[in-house]
Protein backbone atom coordinates (compact mmCIF):
# COMPACT_ATOMS: atom_id res chain seq x y z
CA UNK A 1 0.00 0.00 0.00
CA UNK A 2 0.91 3.33 -0.66
CA UNK A 3 2.33 5.56 2.36
CA UNK A 4 4.78 8.55 2.91
CA UNK A 5 7.61 8.60 5.56
CA UNK A 6 5.45 10.48 7.89
CA UNK A 7 3.47 7.82 8.39
CA UNK A 8 5.80 4.51 8.22
CA UNK A 9 8.51 6.58 10.46
CA UNK A 10 6.22 7.82 13.12
CA UNK A 11 5.44 4.12 13.94
CA UNK A 12 8.88 2.88 13.69
CA UNK A 13 10.29 5.89 16.04
CA UNK A 14 7.96 5.10 18.66
CA UNK A 15 8.70 1.31 18.46
CA UNK A 16 12.18 1.58 18.56
CA UNK A 17 13.03 -0.06 14.98
CA UNK A 18 14.28 1.33 11.66
CA UNK A 19 13.50 1.50 8.35
CA UNK A 20 15.39 1.30 5.45
CA UNK A 21 15.79 3.42 2.90
CA UNK A 22 16.75 1.63 -0.61
CA UNK A 23 18.13 3.44 -3.14
CA UNK A 24 16.89 2.22 -7.13
CA UNK A 25 17.56 3.73 -10.39
CA UNK A 26 15.80 1.16 -12.50
CA UNK A 27 13.02 -1.67 -12.18
CA UNK A 28 15.48 -4.26 -11.00
CA UNK A 29 16.44 -2.89 -8.01
CA UNK A 30 13.10 -1.54 -7.33
CA UNK A 31 11.72 -4.67 -7.15
CA UNK A 32 14.40 -6.72 -5.42
CA UNK A 33 13.70 -3.69 -2.50
CA UNK A 34 9.54 -4.25 -2.92
CA UNK A 35 9.63 -7.95 -3.01
CA UNK A 36 12.44 -8.24 -0.12
CA UNK A 37 9.83 -6.04 2.30
CA UNK A 38 6.70 -8.18 1.39
CA UNK A 39 8.69 -11.58 2.14
CA UNK A 40 9.77 -10.00 5.19
CA UNK A 41 6.29 -8.42 6.21
CA UNK A 42 8.23 -4.93 6.20
CA UNK A 43 7.51 -1.26 5.37
CA UNK A 44 10.46 -0.67 2.75
CA UNK A 45 10.75 3.54 1.10
CA UNK A 46 11.93 2.71 -2.25
CA UNK A 47 14.55 6.30 -3.00
CA UNK A 48 16.35 7.91 -5.90
CA UNK A 49 18.62 10.96 -5.62
CA UNK A 50 18.05 13.41 -8.34
CA UNK A 51 20.66 12.04 -10.57
CA UNK A 52 18.72 8.25 -10.33
CA UNK A 53 15.80 10.35 -10.91
CA UNK A 54 16.64 11.44 -13.61
CA UNK A 55 17.97 8.53 -15.46
CA UNK A 56 15.16 6.78 -15.02
CA UNK A 57 12.76 9.32 -15.68
CA UNK A 58 10.91 10.60 -12.41
CA UNK A 59 7.28 9.92 -13.56
CA UNK A 60 8.14 5.90 -14.81
CA UNK A 61 9.95 5.28 -11.28
CA UNK A 62 6.97 6.44 -9.20
CA UNK A 63 5.12 4.56 -11.39
CA UNK A 64 6.87 1.61 -11.03
CA UNK A 65 6.54 1.94 -7.34
CA UNK A 66 3.19 3.38 -7.10
CA UNK A 67 1.94 -0.09 -9.52
CA UNK A 68 3.86 -2.39 -6.85
CA UNK A 69 2.71 -0.42 -3.75
CA UNK A 70 -1.08 -1.91 -5.09
CA UNK A 71 -0.07 -5.11 -5.20
CA UNK A 72 1.83 -5.72 -2.00
CA UNK A 73 0.01 -5.02 1.24
CA UNK A 74 3.11 -3.76 2.78
CA UNK A 75 3.56 0.11 3.59
CA UNK A 76 5.74 1.36 0.43
CA UNK A 77 6.83 5.25 -0.30
CA UNK A 78 8.63 6.37 -2.85
CA UNK A 79 11.00 9.10 -1.72
CA UNK A 80 13.54 11.84 -2.94
CA UNK A 81 16.71 11.33 -1.26
CA UNK A 82 19.35 14.43 -1.04
CA UNK A 83 17.10 16.76 -3.28
CA UNK A 84 19.46 19.92 -3.69
CA UNK A 85 16.75 22.85 -4.33
CA UNK A 86 13.24 23.42 -3.92
CA UNK A 87 12.23 22.99 -8.17
CA UNK A 88 13.85 19.01 -7.70
CA UNK A 89 11.94 18.93 -5.02
CA UNK A 90 8.62 20.30 -6.71
CA UNK A 91 9.71 18.26 -9.79
CA UNK A 92 9.48 14.92 -7.86
CA UNK A 93 6.16 15.58 -6.29
CA UNK A 94 4.32 16.13 -9.72
CA UNK A 95 6.22 13.34 -10.49
CA UNK A 96 4.14 11.40 -7.64
CA UNK A 97 7.20 11.03 -5.39
CA UNK A 98 5.19 10.50 -1.42
CA UNK A 99 8.22 12.05 0.75
CA UNK A 100 10.80 14.20 -0.01
CA UNK A 101 14.64 14.92 1.48
CA UNK A 102 15.53 18.80 0.85
CA UNK A 103 19.05 18.99 1.62
CA UNK A 104 20.42 22.09 2.23
CA UNK A 105 23.18 20.69 4.73
CA UNK A 106 26.02 22.51 2.24
CA UNK A 107 24.18 25.81 2.57
CA UNK A 108 24.80 28.64 5.55
CA UNK A 109 22.01 27.55 8.64
CA UNK A 110 19.61 30.38 7.82
CA UNK A 111 19.20 29.71 4.22
CA UNK A 112 19.21 26.20 5.09
CA UNK A 113 16.23 27.04 7.37
CA UNK A 114 14.30 29.27 4.31
CA UNK A 115 14.47 26.73 1.80
CA UNK A 116 13.38 24.02 3.98
CA UNK A 117 10.50 26.08 5.19
CA UNK A 118 9.58 26.60 1.54
CA UNK A 119 9.60 22.55 0.63
CA UNK A 120 7.86 22.22 3.85
CA UNK A 121 5.03 24.54 2.45
CA UNK A 122 4.62 22.87 -0.67
CA UNK A 123 4.79 19.32 0.28
CA UNK A 124 2.45 19.45 3.02
CA UNK A 125 0.11 20.79 0.88
CA UNK A 126 0.16 17.55 -1.04
CA UNK A 127 0.32 15.39 1.71
CA UNK A 128 4.25 14.85 0.99
CA UNK A 129 6.40 14.29 3.81
CA UNK A 130 9.55 15.66 4.09
CA UNK A 131 12.99 14.95 5.44
CA UNK A 132 15.43 17.80 6.00
CA UNK A 133 19.17 17.95 7.35
CA UNK A 134 21.53 19.63 9.94
CA UNK A 135 25.06 19.11 9.61
CA UNK A 136 27.11 17.02 6.62
CA UNK A 137 27.53 13.67 5.79
CA UNK A 138 30.73 14.06 4.05
CA UNK A 139 32.76 11.25 1.51
CA UNK A 140 35.28 9.08 2.70
CA UNK A 141 38.03 10.42 3.91
CA UNK A 142 41.07 10.54 1.06
CA UNK A 143 44.71 10.21 2.37
CA UNK A 144 46.56 12.45 3.99
CA UNK A 145 43.28 14.62 5.10
CA UNK A 146 43.84 15.76 8.27
CA UNK A 147 40.32 17.57 8.82
CA UNK A 148 38.36 17.35 11.77
CA UNK A 149 35.16 15.55 10.56
CA UNK A 150 33.33 15.96 13.71
CA UNK A 151 33.48 20.33 12.80
CA UNK A 152 30.69 18.97 10.50
CA UNK A 153 28.68 16.52 12.81
CA UNK A 154 25.48 17.67 13.82
CA UNK A 155 24.67 20.74 16.24
CA UNK A 156 21.82 19.75 18.89
CA UNK A 157 20.99 22.82 19.68
CA UNK A 158 21.15 23.69 15.81
CA UNK A 159 18.89 21.34 15.35
CA UNK A 160 16.03 22.07 17.44
CA UNK A 161 15.95 25.28 16.25
CA UNK A 162 15.74 24.01 12.87
CA UNK A 163 12.59 21.78 13.54
CA UNK A 164 10.69 24.79 15.56
CA UNK A 165 11.63 26.67 12.71
CA UNK A 166 10.28 24.49 9.45
CA UNK A 167 8.45 21.67 11.05
CA UNK A 168 9.80 18.96 9.11
CA UNK A 169 8.51 15.66 9.55
CA UNK A 170 12.21 14.03 9.79
CA UNK A 171 15.89 14.76 10.32
CA UNK A 172 19.10 13.42 8.34
CA UNK A 173 22.02 14.23 11.18
CA UNK A 174 25.73 13.72 10.95
CA UNK A 175 27.30 11.39 13.81
CA UNK A 176 29.69 9.77 11.98
CA UNK A 177 28.91 8.40 9.41
CA UNK A 178 30.14 8.92 5.32
CA UNK A 179 28.51 8.23 1.44
CA UNK A 180 30.28 5.78 -0.74
CA UNK A 181 31.87 2.78 -0.52
CA UNK A 182 35.45 3.00 1.95
CA UNK A 183 37.41 1.50 4.29
CA UNK A 184 37.68 1.76 7.72
CA UNK A 185 36.14 1.87 10.85
CA UNK A 186 33.05 4.07 11.40
CA UNK A 187 32.18 5.12 14.41
CA UNK A 188 28.71 6.93 15.86
CA UNK A 189 28.26 9.68 17.91
CA UNK A 190 26.02 7.95 20.07
CA UNK A 191 25.72 10.43 22.72
CA UNK A 192 25.02 13.01 20.19
CA UNK A 193 21.95 10.96 18.37
CA UNK A 194 20.47 10.57 21.90
CA UNK A 195 20.99 14.63 22.92
CA UNK A 196 19.32 15.09 19.52
CA UNK A 197 16.90 12.95 19.83
CA UNK A 198 15.65 14.24 23.54
CA UNK A 199 15.29 17.61 22.41
CA UNK A 200 13.29 16.55 19.08
CA UNK A 201 11.24 13.92 19.46
CA UNK A 202 11.03 13.15 15.76
CA UNK A 203 12.35 10.10 13.67
CA UNK A 204 15.91 11.16 12.85
CA UNK A 205 17.29 9.46 9.75
CA UNK A 206 21.16 7.95 9.48
CA UNK A 207 22.73 8.46 5.65
CA UNK A 208 25.56 6.91 4.98
CA UNK A 209 24.39 3.58 6.56
CA UNK A 210 25.58 0.72 4.41
CA UNK A 211 29.56 0.43 6.06
CA UNK A 212 28.09 1.39 9.50
CA UNK A 213 28.56 -1.38 12.14
CA UNK A 214 25.82 -3.45 13.56
CA UNK A 215 26.00 -3.27 16.73
CA UNK A 216 26.22 0.46 16.37
CA UNK A 217 23.16 1.02 14.10
CA UNK A 218 21.47 -1.07 16.77
CA UNK A 219 22.51 1.41 19.71
CA UNK A 220 21.15 4.24 17.32
CA UNK A 221 17.86 3.11 16.08
CA UNK A 222 17.44 2.28 19.97
CA UNK A 223 18.37 6.14 20.48
CA UNK A 224 15.83 7.84 17.63
CA UNK A 225 17.32 6.57 14.15
CA UNK A 226 14.45 5.23 12.51
CA UNK A 227 15.47 5.99 8.88
CA UNK A 228 18.92 4.16 7.80
CA UNK A 229 19.98 4.67 4.02
CA UNK A 230 21.31 1.88 2.33
CA UNK A 231 22.79 2.64 -1.54
CA UNK A 232 25.94 1.30 -1.72
CA UNK A 233 25.57 -2.16 -0.80
CA UNK A 234 23.12 -2.53 -3.65
CA UNK A 235 24.85 -1.19 -6.41
CA UNK A 236 27.89 -3.26 -5.61
CA UNK A 237 25.43 -6.60 -4.61
CA UNK A 238 24.00 -5.46 -8.20
CA UNK A 239 27.43 -4.78 -10.31
CA UNK A 240 29.32 -7.82 -9.03
CA UNK A 241 26.66 -9.99 -9.82
CA UNK A 242 26.79 -8.86 -13.14
CA UNK A 243 30.03 -8.38 -13.76
CA UNK A 244 30.60 -11.76 -12.62
CA UNK A 245 27.52 -13.47 -14.97
CA UNK A 246 29.55 -11.70 -17.99
CA UNK A 247 33.43 -12.77 -17.02
CA UNK A 248 31.79 -16.47 -17.36
CA UNK A 249 30.08 -15.96 -19.80
CA UNK A 250 31.64 -13.55 -22.19
CA UNK A 251 29.24 -14.14 -25.26
CA UNK A 252 26.43 -13.41 -23.06
CA UNK A 253 23.75 -10.94 -24.89
CA UNK A 254 20.31 -11.67 -23.36
CA UNK A 255 19.80 -8.97 -20.58
CA UNK A 256 17.66 -10.99 -18.76
CA UNK A 257 20.47 -13.66 -18.05
CA UNK A 258 22.34 -11.33 -15.91
CA UNK A 259 19.76 -8.93 -14.74
CA UNK A 260 17.65 -11.47 -12.83
CA UNK A 261 20.38 -12.95 -10.85
CA UNK A 262 21.99 -9.23 -10.12
CA UNK A 263 18.19 -8.69 -8.85
CA UNK A 264 18.57 -12.06 -6.27
CA UNK A 265 21.72 -10.65 -5.30
CA UNK A 266 19.86 -6.89 -3.96
CA UNK A 267 17.25 -9.00 -2.46
CA UNK A 268 19.92 -11.03 -0.26
CA UNK A 269 21.24 -7.42 1.08
CA UNK A 270 17.71 -6.20 1.32
CA UNK A 271 16.76 -8.89 3.81
CA UNK A 272 19.51 -8.86 5.73
CA UNK A 273 19.11 -5.08 6.49
CA UNK A 274 15.29 -5.69 6.92
CA UNK A 275 16.36 -7.72 9.56
CA UNK A 276 18.96 -5.97 11.11
CA UNK A 277 16.81 -2.91 11.28
CA UNK A 278 14.29 -4.67 13.30
CA UNK A 279 11.25 -3.44 11.08
CA UNK A 280 10.18 -7.43 9.89
CA UNK A 281 6.92 -8.51 10.59
CA UNK A 282 5.77 -4.35 11.44
CA UNK A 283 3.90 -4.10 8.19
Amino acid sequence: MLSNNKKILEHAYYHRYAVGGFNAPNLEIAMAIIEAGAKQKSPVIVESSKSEMHHAGAELLAAIVRRAAEKYNIPISIHLDHGDSYETVREAIEAGYTSVHIDGSGLPFEENMNVTKKVVALAHKHGVSVEGEVGKVLTPKFEGEDSNRSDFFTNPEEAQLFYKETKIDSLAISVGTSHGAYKGETKLDLERISRINHLLGIPLVLHGGSMCPEKQLRQAIFNGVAKVNINTELRLAFTNSIREHLEKNPEEHVPYNFLGPAKEEVKKVVDEKLKLFGSCGKA
